[in-house]
């Protein structure tokens, strides 16, 4: 018997949580719910979620500070939601280890694609079992172990699934929409800012000088490579703009 996957929503607006119940459980997903910081860790730990779908704003602790508790717990993937449509809260929340972020008003369906999405990208297993080699990068797929000059690089499971794809297709040009769609789900083909930005935190993880990129190389208004053989020069267009 195959059981759906159960996912945790915390909220302190009751309205909040009976749609996103509504919604999911709609979708075919069973859905647990606690309106704060506390309860959320208990019924998580109680649970075992396979999603969290998080508000940052708690009344007893912000959903920063109970992602910190669950991420020391699980790597189970998060989604953040959060009314304050800026940019700057967006990067903070995933580089503190969301997955994804909903902003409030949200679209059901919209939310609905996020947790599949971020699901997907939880369960894919590693691809192949050899070392890949750029420069003094080295990367390890079946060990899922990154190192530069010898030294161990910490990533993110999100940096890690991209240069997962990257490492695994070396020597290959990816696509943008290829990447987006493969790391993040086919909802995000059209979204090349999101992968820029991951793009530039992993060079500045892996790159001994970010503005002037030798192992993850740009190839302008078409994708990324990452370079093996060193040989690979960035065009003079993606010289200036090594984001992306």
């Amino acid at each position: 018997m195959t059981v759906e996957p159960l996912i945790l929503a915390v909220d302190d607006e009751a309205g909040i949580l009976r749609l996103i119940r509504l919604e999911l459980s709609e979708q075919g997903f069973r859905v647990v719910v606690a309106s704060d910081g506390e309860e959320a860790v208990r019924t998580f730990e109680q649970q075992r979620p396979d999603v969290v779908v998080l508000d940052i704003m708690l009344p007893d602790m912000s959903g920063l500070e109970v992602m910190r508790r669950l991420r020391e717990r699980s790597n189970t993937p998060i989604i953040l939601l959060t009314a304050r449509d800026h940019d700057e809260d967006k990067v903070r929340g995933l580089e503190l280890g969301a997955d994804d972020y909903v902003v409030k008003p949200f679209n059901p369906q919209e939310l609905t694609a996020r947790v599949r999405a971020v699901m997907r990208r939880a369960v894919r297993e590693s691809i192949g079992d050899s070392v890949v080699v750029a420069g003094d990068v080295e990367i390890d797929l079946d060990k899922r172990l990154v190192t530069k000059a010898g030294e161990a690089v910490s990533l993110t499971r999100t940096e890690w699934m991209l240069l997962q794809h990257l490492a695994s297709n070396a020597g290959r040009v990816m696509l943008n929409t290829e990447l987006l769609s493969k790391v993040w789900g086919p909802e995000y083909i059209d979204d090349l800012q999101y992968l820029r930005v991951w793009i530039s935190r992993l060079r500045s993880k892996l790159e001994t000088d970010h503005a002037q990129p030798s192992v993850i190389k740009t190839l302008q208004g078409i994708g990324y490579l990452l370079d093996v053989e060193g040989r690979l020069s960035e065009e003079p267009s993606a010289q200036s703009s090594t984001a992306g």
